[in-house]
C-alpha cells in the first residue's frame, strides 16, 4: 500500500488479485498505472498476493470517503477468484465509486465484464494514457465528461444499453513513460518478497519491457489488444531498471515477461552486452522464427550474459495447423526440430509449448492430429533430450475474423455469458488451458493428452523444479521411461500418484 501526498484530489485504489498463493511477483501492471497518474492524483496500491484479508484493506481505504476511483488489473484464470467478488461487494457498498477494469481479461471478455452492471469501465490495450484521461474526463461536469469519455482511446464502456470500443491509441514510445517506483512500492510491501527464489536465482526479479507482439496467432490473447503491434524500452533503459534493483535489493535473476522480449536482435545483444558482468541469469519469450535468424556470436554472447532458458510457442509440428492458427513468420515442423537442435549448441535450454486439441471437421482429424503431435514431441526430445516441454490443450480466444475462431464457434462453443459463471472451477480451468470444455474434444482425447503429458514429465522432469532431488528425479524417470519407450501412456497411476506426493511442479500453470 503506497500513498503520495497530493492535496485535493479524488483518490485512486489500485488493486492486484492475487494469482499465486505463495509465489509474489512485482506487480509491474498496476505499479505502470500508478506511475502513469503519480503527479495527478494520490493512489494506493493493495496487492492481494500480499494481503491475508485484501478485502479488509480495501474497505479501510473506501471507508474514508476520499476515494472515487477503483482500479483493477485483471488477467483470466486465478485473479479471477478475486477479481470478481470483490467488483461486486464494492459496487453493492460503495455505489458511488467507479470502478474501472484493465488487463487481457476485461479486453477480451468485456461484454460479460460490463453487462455485470458492476465496473463502469475497461481499458482496452496499455492504460498509460487512457487511465488518466479517463479520471480527468469523470472529474468533469456530466455533459463535459460524456464528450471526453467518447474521446478518450483505448477504453470499452456502456452507453444507453450499447457497448461503445473507442478507437485504439498506436502504440506509446516505452522510452517516454515514467519509471516504475519501486521505492514507494517497497515502502509498504517490501521488495525482498517480490524477488524470490527460481530456478533461474535465490531472488529473481519479474520485469517487463516491451508492450505487445508484431505477431497475429489466432489462440493467442495478447492479438485482439496489440494487432500486430510492439514496442520496446531501449536496452539501456532495461538495464538501467534492472541494475538498479539489484544494486539496491540484491537481484541476481530476471524473468522478462513480455509478450515477445526477442523482437529486435539488436536491442538483445545491446541488453546482454551490459549484463554481461553483473552474473544474473535470466529468460523470456521468443519466437523460434525470429530468434533462428540470430547470428551465432549473438546466441553466445547471450549465454554468456546469463540467458539460461527461453520460452518458445512451438504449437505443433504440422505445418497445415501452423497456417490455420495465423502463427505468421516463417516457422515450420522442420525449423522446430533444426532449432533445438542448434540451441544445445550454445548451453541455451528451449522452452516448447505445444498446442493440442485444435478444432478439426471431424473427430476422427482431431484425435489423429493429437497422436500427431504426441509423435512429433517425441522427435523433439531426440533431437535436443534437454528441451522442456510445455502441453496446453486448446482454448479459444475471442480473436475476431480469424479462420480458427470461426471454426470455434460453428462448433457451438460459448464464453460465459455472466461474469460470476467464470468463477465455476471448469472454467477456472479452461483459463490454464487444462480444461478448455470445447465441444470437439472429447473425454478420450483429453485424457490421451493429460496421460502423455504424465509419463513425459516423468521420464524427463522439469529442470525448472527446484525442491525435487537428484534420487526423486532419478526414481521417477527410471519408471516412466518404460512406459515412454513402448509409448504406454494409458493410465500412469503410479507416476501421477509421485508427482502429487512431491507436488510436481507445472511451469505452465506455476512458472518457476
Amino acid at each position: 500500500m503506497v500513498c503520495l501526498s497530493v492535496p485535493n484530489m479524488n483518490k485512486v485504489l489500485l488493486f492486484n488479485p492475487r494469482s499465486d498463493e505463495k509465489k509474489y511477483r512485482v506487480p509491474n501492471s498496476i505499479l505502470q498505472i500508478a506511475a502513469a497518474i503519480d503527479d495527478k492524483y494520490e493512489w494506493v496500491i493493495v496487492d492481494g498476493n500480499r494481503e491475508k484479508n485484501p478485502w479488509k484493506t480495501i474497505k479501510s481505504h473506501l471507508d474514508t470517503g476520499d476515494f472515487k476511483y477503483v482500479g483493477f488489473t485483471v488477467m483470466p484464470g486465478p485473479q479471477l477468484s478475486q477479481a470478481i467478488p470483490l467488483t461486486k461487494t464494492i459496487h453493492q457498498e460503495y455505489p458511488d465509486v467507479y470502478m474501472i477494469w484493465g488487463g487481457y481479461f476485461a479486453s477480451n471478455q468485456y461484454k460479460s465484464v460490463l453487462d455485470s452492471g458492476w465496473v463502469d469501465f475497461a481499458i482496452n490495450g496499455p492504460g498509460d494514457n487512457a487511465f488518466p484521461a479517463l479520471l480527468a474526463a469523470l472529474d468533469n461536469d456530466a455533459e463535459k465528461s460524456s464528450e471526453e469519455i467518447h474521446a478518450v482511446r483505448n477504453l470499452i464502456f456502456k452507453n444507453n444499453g450499447e457497448f461503445v470500443k473507442t478507437a485504439k491509441e498506436d502504440l506509446l514510445d516505452y522510452n517516454t513513460l515514467p519509471r516504475l517506483n519501486y521505492d514507494k512500492l517497497d515502502s509498504h510491501y517490501s521488495m525482498d518478497k517480490y524477488l524470490g527464489k527460481t530456478y533461474l536465482g535465490e531472488k529473481t526479479l519479474a520485469y517487463h519491457s516491451s508492450f505487445g507482439c508484431p505477431f497475429t496467432c489466432s489462440f493467442c490473447a495478447v492479438v485482439p489488444i496489440y494487432n500486430a503491434r510492439w514496442k520496446g524500452l531501449k536496452a539501456e533503459n532495461v538495464y538501467r531498471d534492472v541494475k538498479y534493483v539489484k544494486d539496491k535489493w540484491g537481484a541476481d535473476a530476471i524473468e522478462f515477461h513480455d509478450n515477445n522480449f526477442f523482437v529486435s536482435e539488436k536491442r538483445t545483444v545491446e541488453f546482454s552486452k551490459l549484463v554481461m558482468d553483473d552474473n544474473m541469469i535470466w529468460w523470456g519469450e521468443g519466437r523460434i522464427d525470429t530468434i533462428d535468424k540470430y547470428k551465432d556470436e549473438s546466441l553466445a554472447l547471450m549465454r554468456k550474459a546469463g540467458c539460461k532458458m527461453i520460452f518458445f510457442g512451438a504449437e505443433t509440428g504440422n505445418d497445415e495447423v501452423l497456417k490455420k492458427m495465423d502463427k505468421g513468420g516463417t516457422q515450420s515442423a522442420a525449423q522446430i526440430l533444426e532449432f533445438a537442435a542448434r540451441m544445445k549448441k550454445f548451453d541455451i535450454i528451449p522452452e516448447y509449448s505445444f498446442v493440442l486439441g485444435t478444432p478439426a471437421d471431424t473427430e476422427k482429424e482431431v484425435m489423429d492430429q493429437i497422436d500427431f503431435d504426441i509423435d512429433f514431441i517425441r522427435q523433439v526430445k531426440e533431437v535436443n533430450p534437454d528441451t522442456e516441454i510445455i502441453i496446453y490443450i486448446y482454448s479459444p480466444v475471442p480473436t475476431e475474423g480469424s479462420e480458427m475462431f470461426d471454426s470455434v464457434l460453428d462448433s457451438g462453443f460459448r464464453f460465459p455469458e455472466h461474469l460470476e459463471d467464470w468463477l465455476k472451477a471448469d472454467w477456472e480451468n479452461f483459463d490454464l488451458r487444462k480444461n478448455p470444455l470445447t465441444p470437439w474434444l472429447t473425454a478420450e482425447m483429453i485424457d490421451k493428452i493429460q496421460h502423455f503429458e504424465t509419463v513425459l514429465n516423468a521420464a524427463y522432469p522439469t529442470v525448472s523444479d527446484i525442491r525435487m532431488s537428484g534420487s526423486q528425479r532419478k526414481l521417477i524417470s527410471s519408471m516412466a521411461k518404460f512406459r515412454y519407450k513402448n509409448k504406454v501412456y494409458k493410465y500412469p497411476y503410479e507416476l501421477k500418484a509421485l508427482q502429487q506426493i512431491w507436488n510436481y511442479r507445472q511451469p505452465e500453470i506455476q512458472g518457476f
